[in-house]
């Protein structure tokens, strides 16, 4: 009996052996968060803790803070370029916007190109991904072309909400789309789990872009609320707190499905704030304060955005100070999923994959080492290497016409 028993005690600890090295070789799954025109100090949190006035004391985003404080703040995170769409193809290409394309419309099409749904069955095939929401203006190439399982098709501005006219704000039912879009990506991630399947979901929000939406009642709770402490109006605060609301479901979600121990998660945006909100007073703060400039300026405003990973081997509140920029995401996210990240053709971005585990000894290696902004119907350009950002400005000629260090 008791050699029987000795037995089956071996035996339970090989399977339970077994069973955990399956669970620490599983290929993770990522998830990424993209808002809409949300500057890097529109959030109830901090960015940079070296900076307290980076924030505000009248927005209310306990979801965003929640996901921020559970991973890694890059206090010099940037977006590719200071408008939606370049950001967006510079994201799935891995490429800055100077080669991708600085407007909304490019010659480049997308599908030509390595995106991160094809890196990803690169290294697992069993690999599901997905898009929902807002894919962009005039991308040529659909999400299913660029390698994706399921989206929402082409999507852009007038799908979440466009018009001529700019008000205050607007009462509808599903505002921005926002609860819809939460849906499906909730519905896609229980589908992976149940299938026990790897995902990348990418959730493209409208908000907070123009025009502003939102349900009555949390209208009327901002209204209550007093003067906003920006230049920003009560209906806009309230799109981002049910902007926040619906982020929260997707951490709970995580948590009922027994994956937020395995899942990546990136929040982001696809450029600065506007400078003006619909309705906003002038004469108070600025929206993007302290940052300078907004949305379309190659300025901190248009470019500087909030970068938050939370996921495995990550710290928890812990800060990462070393620049980057959402054209890493494509190089990131191979190597999270289990790839050995080599330069690749035509890839500008670099892993930060180290940086998560808490390694910044040698920054993040690009086959350009600074990150690059490119605005030529602006006649402007800027160069970011470590602590130092170029910002070059040039006539019709090429001629440069001033230089800001």
């Amino acid at each position: 009996m008791t050699n029987t028993f000795a037995k089956l005690f071996w035996f339970l600890n090989c399977l339970v052996f077994i069973v955990s090295n399956l669970y620490s070789d599983k290929t993770p799954n990522i998830i990424l968060i993209l808002t809409d025109d949300h500057g890097w100090s529109q959030l109830s949190t901090a960015v940079d803790k070296r900076f307290p006035e980076a924030k505000s004391n009248y927005l209310h985003t306990p979801n965003i803070d929640r996901l921020a404080n559970a991973g890694m703040r890059f206090t010099n995170g940037y977006s590719p370029a200071p408008l939606c769409t370049p950001t967006r193809r510079s994201i799935q290409l891995g490429a800055s916007a100077a080669r991708s394309g600085t407007e909304f419309r490019s010659s480049c099409v997308p599908a030509e190109h390595l995106t991160i749904p094809k890196a990803l069955k690169m290294v697992d095939s069993n690999f599901q991904c997905a898009h929902f929401g807002k894919w962009g203006e005039h991308m040529i190439s659909t999400p299913e072309e660029c390698g994706y399982d399921k989206s929402d098709g082409m999507t852009g501005n007038n799908t979440g909400g466009m018009e001529d006219k700019l008000k205050e704000g607007h009462v509808v039912e599903d505002p921005k789309r926002t609860e819809s879009i939460t849906n499906s990506a909730i519905q896609f991630i229980a589908a992976q789990a149940e299938a026990k399947k790897p995902f990348y979901c990418q959730i493209s929000y409208y908000a907070m872009h123009l025009r502003v939406e939102a349900l009555q009642k949390t209208w009327d709770k901002y209204k209550q609320k007093g003067k906003p402490d920006r230049a920003y109006t009560h209906a806009w605060a309230a799109m981002l707190e049910e902007l926040d609301d619906n982020i929260g479901k997707l951490l709970d979600v995580l948590d009922e499905q027994n994956l937020s121990e395995t899942t990546y998660i990136v929040f982001t945006t696809d450029n600065g704030g506007r400078g003006i909100v619909p309705g906003g007073d002038s004469k108070s703060i600025a929206p993007n304060h302290p940052v300078r400039g907004a949305k379309h300026s190659l300025w901190e405003g248009g470019i500087r955005v909030p970068f938050f990973i939370k996921g495995p081997e990550v710290e928890a509140m812990s800060y990462e100070n070393t620049p980057v920029v959402a054209y890493d995401f494509l190089p990131t996210f191979y190597e999270l999923a289990g790839g050995s990240y080599e330069p690749m053709e035509g890839v500008d971005g670099g892993s930060l994959a180290h940086l998560l585990k808490g390694d910044s000894s040698y920054g993040v290696k690009r086959p350009e080492p600074a990150l690059y902004f490119h605005r030529p119907k602006q006649r402007e350009s800027v160069i970011r290497q470590g602590e130092y950002k170029l910002i070059l400005r040039y006539e019709d000629d090429g001629d440069i016409q001033a230089r800001e260090l």
